[in-house]
């Protein structure tokens, strides 16, 4: 498994050394760095790095805050590496769940055991969230759904796919949209044991009303549902090998 890393941090020479540590994996792939908490905001949200090295103090919003607004937003979110000069950063860096935390100027052993905790972490949020986890997760029968100013009883069987909409989600059914003030990862945690998936990080799709698989770019898909607009939805690279496998039953 390939893991995309992202390094925020404003001092040069840091940042080469970090740089040159990462290159020398065979399974890690540099993203763009970032050298303030706004930029690596910025970045976080085009690149959908997996881990992001953090230095603690930077220009502008600290790497602490600017992991803290990555946090709240949609969408599987990155692993952080805290990295500082000064060890009394440590409980700032926890406080955001970090991954671990590194002390410069950086000792390679504790920087291949950093690595060790990243590729565990990492793989073990990929079976957490594969389609085989899926079928054997215990399923509600019933949802209870805010549409607005009142609560709709739905069948997870009726729901085509849902996506956000600036901070409403629309969950498509197979008579109409409700819009809802729950989150995409809240609707998600409530669909556990039926089989949904997230084969983009901002839809989550009923794998029963798929009807087509359409390669597309790079790795990439598209799903077709049967619903009757025909839906699209993307599929990202790293989940184009887990959606076939679910439907290959491997």
């Amino acid at each position: 498994m390939k893991i995309r890393a992202m390094i925020a941090e404003d001092e040069l020479m840091a940042r080469k050394e970090l740089m040159y540590l990462l290159k020398a994996e065979k399974d890690i792939i540099l993203t763009p760095h970032a050298e303030t908490g706004e930029q690596l905001i910025e970045l976080d949200h085009k690149h959908h790095p997996d881990v992001i090295f953090l230095d603690v103090e930077m220009p502008g919003l600290s790497g602490v805050d600017a992991a803290r607004s990555i946090l709240k937003r949609e969408g599987p979110k990155p692993l952080f590496v805290f990295t500082t000069a000064y060890d009394e950063y440590a409980l700032d860096a926890f406080d955001v769940e970090a991954v671990d935390y590194l002390l410069k100027p950086y000792d390679e052993a504790r920087f291949q055991r950093t690595l060790g905790r990243i590729r565990k972490s990492l793989d073990h949020r990929k079976k957490k969230n594969s389609p085989e986890e899926i079928r054997e997760t215990q399923a509600v029968s019933k949802l209870l759904i805010d549409d607005g100013e009142r609560m709709v009883v739905v069948s997870p069987e009726s729901i085509y796919y849902a996506v956000p909409n600036r901070k409403i989600l629309e969950i498509h059914t197979e008579e109409k949209v409700l819009q809802s003030r729950m989150t995409l990862r809240e609707l998600e945690e409530q669909l556990k044991g039926h089989p949904f998936f997230r084969p983009h990080r901002s839809y989550l799709v009923n794998l029963n009303h798929v009807i087509e698989i359409t390669p597309w770019f790079n790795g990439t898909s598209n799903l077709t549902l049967g619903d009757k607009n025909r839906t699209k939805i993307p599929v990202s690279r790293q989940a184009n090998k887990m959606i076939r496998a679910f439907f290959q039953g491997r």
